[in-house]
């Protein structure tokens, strides 16, 4: 029988969100507060786009153009959003389950304190996302690419990395359960002391070497 330690972590539950029978939206609906169910928002274009406090559920937005989007406690509910290209996204304390992103270019992202449950990043490319504070359950990142990463005191649960780079990820001060960053070409890491809970290859450790011993006081002599 395999120690603990050599259990494969738990996969993220992310099933496919499946949308019909959507209704044609408008993009005067797209505004703060609204209350949106079984639309399809396509080839929406906008200086500003503001859904501060909306509720989206069962829905499809697919070719977003905005210079910034404020999505602050937003609730999304079986949403998919494609080819999204937002520069700037304030959308701290949202709350996403069942919530597909693909394709998406975003450059910064504003996410902290955020509640996720259920979510998928498909071929999107994110600058800066700051998730700090954030509990993800069931989150996975595939063939994305991004620039950093901000988890710290982060409480993750089934986060997975699939064929995802990441230049930067910081999970200080972070409480990670079967977090899986096996597919994840990592540049740089911070906060190898909150690693408990992760899965990494041979090849991960072996340039995370350094750290670690750097982390425990090692002196390392050649």
């Amino acid at each position: 029988m395999p120690s603990p330690q050599q259990t494969p972590p738990a996969p993220p539950v992310v099933d496919p969100v499946a949308l019909t029978d959507l209704d044609p939206g408008e993009a005067g609906e797209l505004v703060a507060g609204a209350d949106l169910e079984g639309r399809e928002h396509t080839a929406v274009e906008a200086d500003r786009l503001e859904l501060r406090g909306a509720q989206v559920h069962s829905s499809r937005l697919r070719g977003l153009q905005a210079r910034e989007a404020d999505l602050r406690n937003l609730t999304l509910t079986e949403v998919v959003m494609e080819q999204v290209d937002v520069p700037v996204v304030q959308g701290i304390r949202g709350r996403w389950r069942d919530v597909e992103l693909r394709d998406a270019r975003i450059g910064s992202a504003e996410l902290y304190e955020s509640t996720w449950q259920s979510v998928r990043f498909v071929g999107c490319k994110l600058g800066y996302v700051n998730l700090r504070g954030a509990t993800l359950q069931d989150v996975v990142f595939t063939d994305c690419q991004i620039d950093e990463l901000d988890l710290v005191q982060v409480r993750a649960t089934r986060v997975a990395f699939e064929g995802t780079a990441v230049r930067r990820l910081d999970v200080q001060a972070s409480t990670l359960q079967h977090v899986d960053l096996r597919g994840a070409d990592l540049t740089e890491l911070v906060g190898t002391d909150a690693l408990r809970g992760t899965t990494i290859t041979s090849v991960q450790l072996a340039h995370l070497a350094p750290l670690l011993a750097a982390n425990l006081g090692i002196t390392v002599v050649e």
